[in-house]
């Protein structure tokens, strides 16, 4: 911990004054007070930096913590967690950030998780609960000036109406919070992502001022920005009062959500107000891939739309892997048990803004501007003395530019200090570099910049690099068996490793004559949802890459009549918790069921027991061997299945909404031996293809099927598609004696499941031989592939020769090499079978279609046209309800013998047909009806089988569909004619 630098300013005028000694890595990154290096072209341009030039204050960078994303830090063993906090908060070491925006939490699902309420009903405040204090304090600590701004974003349930009097109240609670906890609170938001209530923000300001908060900043209105950018400006241009009542307009990603942030967004209603405009919320995407958007946005907040004030969520990135956006910050830290983080070169990006100024320096319009080759910059000075600072960044330049910088107007002639950070390397070790200084002769200075990179010249000096990194190995798991008895866990804290997803849990003595301390759900009233988030409440713990052969047992007591549930193998958890579930009423009645990715339950079996009642113990288990799944109650099975729909993964806890019930003595023991997989740290990979540019967020290079993230995968080229067979390959760094392969598929509803698979084996990485084959189920499961018997290699390949989704890529989360026996996974597990092996589709070129109802631009003919990005879809503008139909003219007679149905693939389930009934006719008058049936309304494909049927038309009948809609992206026609 830097404690020798807390209260020292990030800005030291003399060289001889930096607290840390600065880190000096010769580069060619910038030349300085030169031309362009021999043989490029430099397009010249000139740039007055005049320190009588107008512009607005400079709020400062800041991080978010919200949403449940800085959860598993607080778990982290001290000396890592320090570092990261270093990494974060202190000066002349990291980010340095400025502004902390912390959730006013509500106990719900707010992202990937729920964070703790202050006040769970009218008569209570607990100024203790959360971490979101301990993270403020933490912050201050390292830097004193730091802002701090509060924001909910769910509400407890015992507020009248969302919007209601009962929120003021709310907020002025967590403001006297605040202060007992010795934080001044500069900024306040009413709510997040929820609109905009006019008399909420004016009740707001009135309440500040009334108790003794008026300098509090009131914030407004927190929503996504499109379509429409800023739309609380043009409410206040006609309300005076409103308009007073707010301070800051803060909007989310005004330069576009989990974009490259190429063009950021201002309206002139906003501008006009004249009030300091935020993106108080912009999505830095994943820890590594969103540093090039958030150089790009740093600069063009203010040079498009006057944004003085960028806000990023996440902080960092530490909530567990199995959700879809995991990574996602400044850094990452989502494995408390081995202290493992990464820096990545996001938190370079922000030095290279905090480090140099502080807010209320003030922009320079005149030195804010873009350059011919496309770079950007901003020039800021300081409102006190001399000094300047100028950011550029050139990740669309074209070529080398030459700037000439001309200084006047009373700015400082010290040499200029000129740090540079490589956008375009994976390396870290060219981010954030000092160059040589450049002097300034006759108050001009030249600087060539180079594409790709962001540099900082300012006449500011005391900056550094911090330099701790973990130790830790990146595929280090948490250990098994796993116990948590909870009798070291403070009352009133939450257990270490434990992450609500909904609901709130918190240690407490436990109940009747058991001594000690137990775990229970205390939220009694269910909260308001936020967009509409809404499950029992559930926390989790566990690590998610956890081989599936274990058994896990907890002691449960319902304080009030209900049920209680333990779930199993949870692989993904985005506001759902996919895994088994076995689920005790007080009454007696249980069941197991299945959870999927969406939410959707499926019931493996069901009965009831003796009752268990209220207010005494009985303990829950679950068994996994393979794809044996076991439900047991106070150590008798309720029953054993044969099910593959999870394989691997964590452990959870649930209670029926809104009841209290207390756990007790949580244990994971293996039931079985796990494999052991070749270490990812001593292989390498590469691949056909790979889709290496950012999309929403994330790459998918070949390096991230062997990196230990759930979050991150390898896809094949989609943009444009690379079409199958698509084979990822693996150098294990030796010949070793290999048992089969494990594929993870993605955690979320991506495309690309590997259905058709083939393996192959190499010890020169030229001669390959096959040594497995087959099929998977369409589940987020994990899959083996084992040999028949072990073989010697160095290479290993699986070939993707079918997968599901569109545009049709090969998808690998994670692949690993098995050096023990590898039983077999992947039974059905999907509901809907295998795929059948239908010997030929009807060519649709040669089909036409028709339908009974169709929106302009989704007509009949979208579902045969072989892209799967267009769809039919029954007229929903007028709405025209299901029952719909769709009839295919194949051309010519077939023996027909199946359908195959491609539901839409844009991730909008609307239309997604549930209930159907197929028919054939020889002549499209009468029809037969051949097969009728149910699918899940996700996005895998879907089959229906038949008898061989003589037929030229086939008619799809949608009877239902997802959310009263039906549609089609694609449908092929099965059939055996030669």
């Amino acid at each position: 911990m830097l404690s020798d630098m807390r209260g020292t300013s990030r800005l030291v005028r003399s060289l001889g004054l930096g607290m840390v000694a600065m880190v000096t890595v010769p580069t060619a990154a910038v030349t300085v007070g030169a031309q362009a290096p021999a043989g490029q072209v430099a397009a010249d341009h000139v740039v007055t930096i005049d320190g009588g030039d107008s512009g607005r204050a400079f709020d400062g960078v800041g991080g978010v913590s919200a949403g449940a994303s800085s959860r598993l830090l607080v778990d982290y063993p001290e000396q890592e967690r320090d570092e990261i906090l270093d990494y974060l908060f202190a000066p002349a070491y990291g980010a340095a950030l400025d502004v902390l925006k912390v959730e006013i939490g509500g106990d719900i699902d707010s992202t990937a998780g729920a964070e703790a309420s202050h006040m769970r009903s009218p008569d209570e405040v607990d100024c203790s609960r959360g971490y979101e204090w301990w993270l403020m304090a933490e912050a201050q600590e390292r830097n004193p000036d730091i802002a701090f701004y509060g924001l909910p974003w769910g509400a407890p349930g015992w507020f009248e109406e969302y919007w209601s009097a009962d929120r003021i109240d709310y907020l002025m609670s967590w403001m006297d919070c605040a202060k007992q906890h010795g934080f001044e609170i500069d900024y306040l938001g009413a709510a997040n992502e929820s609109g905009a209530d006019r008399d909420s923000y004016v009740n707001l300001r009135n309440a500040l001022d009334a108790n003794g908060y008026s300098d509090t900043d009131v914030v407004a209105s927190d929503n996504h920005a499109p379509p429409d950018y800023w739309f609380v400006a043009d409410q206040m241009q006609d309300d005076p009062e409103f308009a007073d009542a707010v301070d800051v307009l803060g909007e989310h990603d005004v330069c576009v959500w989990r974009t490259e942030q190429r063009t950021c967004h201002v309206s002139e209603a906003a501008l006009a107000l004249d009030k300091p405009l935020w993106d108080s919320e912009n999505s830095t995407q994943d820890y590594v891939v969103g540093a090039q958007p958030l150089a790009r946005a740093m600069n063009r907040h203010y040079i498009d739309a006057q944004v003085t004030g960028n806000l990023n969520w996440a902080l960092l990135g530490a909530w567990y892997d199995n959700f879809p956006i995991g990574g996602t910050g400044l850094m990452l830290a989502d494995r408390p048990w081995s202290g493992y983080y990464e820096v990545g070169p996001s938190i370079w990006v922000d030095a290279h803004t905090t480090q140099f100024t502080d807010p209320g320096w003030r922009y320079l319009d005149g030195a804010s501007d873009y350059t011919p080759a496309g770079a950007s910059y901003v020039s800021l000075r300081s409102p006190e003395t001399d000094d300047y600072t100028v950011v550029i960044e050139t990740l669309d330049s074209t070529t080398a530019e030459t700037l000439t910088f001309d200084v006047t107007g009373g700015l400082s002639t010290d040499p200029v200090h000129v740090w540079s950070t490589d956008l375009e390397t994976a390396s870290t070790e060219d981010d954030f570099i000092d160059q040589e200084s450049v002097d300034v002769h006759d108050g001009s200075f030249d600087v060539t910049v180079e594409p790709g990179h962001v540099y900082t010249l300012s006449t500011t000096a005391g900056q550094a690099k911090g330099s701790a990194q973990s130790s830790a190995d990146p595929g280090e798991q948490l250990q098994v068996p796993y116990t948590e008895d909870f009798d070291d866990v403070d009352t009133g804290g939450l257990a270490p490793y434990f992450s609500d997803v909904h609901g709130g849990f918190e240690a407490v003595p436990c109940a009747g004559d058991r001594e000690g301390t137990c775990y229970q759900q205390m939220v009694t009233q269910e909260p308001m949802s936020w967009h509409g988030h809404s499950m029992s409440p559930t926390t989790m713990v566990g690590d998610p890459r956890w081989w599936g052969n274990y058994e896990v047992g907890v002691d449960a007591r319902m304080l009030d009549a209900g049920y209680v549930e333990l779930a199993g193998r949870v692989d993904s958890q985005q506001h759902a918790v996919a895994g088994y579930h076995v689920q005790v009423t007080h009454d007696g009645e249980w069941r197991l069921y299945s959870q999927d990715v969406q939410g959707e339950d499926t019931e493996l079996a069901s009965g009831e027991t003796a009752p268990p009642g209220t207010n005494s113990w009985h303990r829950l288990g679950l068994r996994f061997r393979g794809e044996t799944v076991t439900a047991l109650l106070d150590g008798e099975e309720l029953a054993t299945v044969e099910d593959a729909s999870h394989t691997t993964g964590q452990v959870g806890l649930r209670v029926s909404g809104w009841n209290r019930a207390q756990f007790d003595d949580l244990r994971v023991t293996p039931n079985g031996p796990a494999p052991r997989f070749v270490p990812h740290s001593q292989m390498t990979a590469t691949a056909t293809s790979e889709h290496a540019g950012n999309d929403a967020g994330h790459t998918y290079t070949v390096d991230e099927a062997i990196d230990d993230r759930l979050w991150s995968e390898w896809r094949s080229e989609y943009a444009p598609p690379a079409p199958l067979p698509q084979s990822i390959t693996l150098d294990l760094g030796r010949t070793r004696q290999v048992h089969g392969v494990a594929y993870t598929p993605p955690v979320t509803r991506a495309p690309g499941l590997i259905t058709s698979y083939e393996v192959y084996t190499s010890q020169d990485g030229h001669d390959f031989a096959q040594v497995a084959s087959g099929r998977w189920d369409e589940t987020r499961a994990t899959k083996t592939a084992p040999f028949s018997e072990p073989v010697k290699a160095r290479y290993v390949r699986l070939q993707a020769t079918e997968a599901t989704g569109c545009p049709q890529p090969a998808t690998v989360t994670e692949l690993n090499v098995a050096t023990t026996p590898l039983a077999e996974l992947g039974a059905d597990g999907s509901g809907d079978g295998p795929a059948p092996e239908f010997p030929a589709v009807v060519p649709r070129a040669e089909m036409s279609a028709s339908a009974t109802s169709q929106q302009p631009g989704y007509e009949a003919d979208k579902a045969i046209d072989g892209d799967c990005q267009t769809m039919w879809h029954q007229s929903f503008d007028p709405y025209e309800a299901p029952p719909q139909s769709i009839t295919f003219d194949l051309g010519d007679t077939y023996d027909t013998s199946g359908l195959v149905y491609e539901p839409r693939q844009d991730g909008n389930r609307n239309g997604m047909i549930t209930d159907y009934e197929i028919s054939v006719s020889s002549d499209g008058e009468t029809f037969t009806e051949v097969q009728a049936g149910q699918w899940a309304a996700d996005d895998t494909t879907k089959y229906a089988e038949w008898s061989a049927t003589a037929a030229r038309y086939v008619r799809l009948h949608a009877l239902e569909g997802f959310n009263g809609h039906v549609s089609a992206a694609e449908v092929g026609i099965a059939h055996t004619s030669e």
